[in-house]
């Protein structure tokens, strides 16, 4: 056959079925690889950018006031201590850092301590961040795209701040305190450590000549200042004294003692009254309390051993953050005996064993 001249003849190959099966296989390997290789990008991006990305986000709270250079704030750290360390996000930001495995730091962490919290596994940490950080407080979770549709915001957190990056960073204001009592009979490993310094119990009751309960009164160790407990994230804060109509005791021993870091307590004098040889309040110790106090308030209460132990028996004992037991007083013009000294020993025992901070008193 003849061609014509200037053109050049290229012989074509014959293409198999087989040829043409290998590179659809090919083809759709590439294409169903796109996703997996997405995701190896995201997550090198997480890894590379994720300390930068946490410059823009504190420029971005600080610009909304909810993080403020010089104030107490905390990085909870995780899986990524080496890069944080590595960064000057610590530096930049004025921020302490505890590892969220460091449990025995943990623990040692008084109460309301901090303004700021940012939080890298914060589901897992809830506990621990609601205990440290202040009333009016910032907590700021990190999370992945896979754990945004399954969190759980705290009931008592509001949402204030959300941006995504590289990650979602969401900031949530503390805005009440939490329902269940964080001190009397459910305190913190870190509350019942600071419980462990109240001065030690008397096991005879002083004479009054003798002046010991005066000495003893000046050695008193203060919840406060065990704890280093500003009071001020209380809404309310109370001093109930509850005791029989002759007693010669007033509020001013509070007022000349107590250290209230300055905050105004409510004062509240309560009378007991004779009844089937008791002495108890006109109304139950235990209902007054329930109608007059919660449980997110700072209360303080001066009792007699038989009003406590009916307070025990009813669990409103758990309403009391500091209790003064007074045991072995007589009243003025009486000389019928109150219980035996053992006795009240034995519940202040059982108040300091349910990790109450409960004194000695008489007056």
């Amino acid at each position: 056959m003849d061609f014509p001249r200037g053109y050049k003849i290229k012989r074509q190959k014959k293409i198999s079925a087989f040829g043409i099966f290998a590179r659809y296989v090919i083809l759709a390997f590439v294409i169903l690889s796109f996703p997996l290789l997405g995701s190896v990008f995201r997550r090198n991006r997480s890894k590379d950018d994720s300390i930068s990305d946490l410059g823009i986000i504190f420029r971005d709270l600080t610009n909304e006031r909810l993080f403020k250079l010089g104030e107490k704030a905390l990085f909870l750290g995780g899986a990524n201590e080496e890069s944080i360390f590595a960064s000057r996000v610590l530096i930049d930001n004025k921020l302490d850092f505890i590892s969220e495995s460091d449990l025995q730091r943990q623990n040692s962490i008084p109460d309301d301590s901090f303004n700021f919290v940012f939080a890298n596994a914060f589901d897992a940490n809830e506990e621990f961040i609601d205990r440290i950080l202040k009333f009016g407080g910032v907590a700021v979770a990190q999370l992945s795209e896979s754990k945004v549709s399954s969190f759980q915001k705290p009931s008592n957190y509001k949402i204030v701040y959300l941006r995504k990056l590289g990650f979602y960073f969401v900031a949530m204001r503390k805005t009440k305190l939490p329902m269940q009592r964080k001190l009397m009979g459910f305190a913190s490993e870190a509350k019942k450590a600071a419980l462990k310094g109240l001065e030690d119990v008397l096991l005879e009751p002083p004479r009054a000549s003798s002046g010991r309960s005066n000495r003893y009164l000046k050695k008193t160790k203060y919840l406060p200042d065990l704890t280093g407990d500003s009071l001020e994230s209380y809404p309310r804060r109370v001093f109930i004294d509850v005791g029989s109509p002759t007693s010669d005791t007033d509020g001013g021993w509070f007022e000349r003692n107590y250290p209230t870091r300055n905050r105004d307590f409510e004062m509240y004098r309560i009378e007991t009254v004779a009844f089937s040889g008791k002495e108890a309040p006109a109304m139950g110790m235990s209902e007054w309390l329930r109608m007059n106090v919660k449980e997110e308030e700072y209360v303080v209460m001066k009792a007699e051993a038989e009003v406590v132990e009916d307070m025990v028996k009813s669990r409103a004992i758990a309403l009391v953050d500091e209790l003064f037991l007074e045991c072995g007083k007589k009243q003025k013009g009486k000389s019928s005996s109150r219980r035996a000294y053992w006795e009240c020993l034995a519940l202040y025992g059982k108040l300091r064993d349910e990790g109450i901070a409960v004194h000695q008193w008489w007056g």
